[in-house]
């Protein structure tokens, strides 16, 4: 089965990672999450365009719209995450730094997405 390989996957013992497939999938999948939920952030922020406070924390205090907001969080710090990764991987080639990279980009898209959840988390308890 070794002789499958390329001479180069077998000198550096690296074979594939059969991830490939998986990762540009869910790629493709959070980008089209992402054009209903990013639309319906726009179309609310249209529709509310010179509305008060009072009137925003309402809107985004309803449980529909903030499950509508944390699914556009979610899939926004996921497909961000993805895309750096492949970014960061093609284009950096120090495997030290590519680590670090990589370690930076899981804990920069999880902060974000934490901070932003609980952000809309706090206006739709508050409500």
């Amino acid at each position: 089965m070794s002789e499958m390989r390329t001479p180069l996957s077998r000198v550096r013992g690296l074979g594939s990672a059969k991830k490939g497939t998986e990762h540009f999938w869910l790629q493709r999948v959070t980008a089209l999450a992402n054009i209903p939920l990013t639309l319906f952030l726009v179309g609310a922020l249209v529709v509310h365009a010179g509305a008060d406070h009072a009137t925003m924390a309402a809107f985004l205090g309803n449980p529909i719209v903030g499950v509508v907001m944390l699914l556009l969080v979610l899939s926004t710090c996921w497909h961000m995450r993805l895309g750096l990764q492949v970014v960061i991987e093609d284009y950096i080639h120090g495997e030290a730094t590519k680590l670090a990279a990589l370690v930076a980009n899981n804990f920069f898209a999880l902060i974000i997405g934490v901070a932003c959840a609980l952000a809309v988390l706090k206006l739709v308890v508050s409500q």
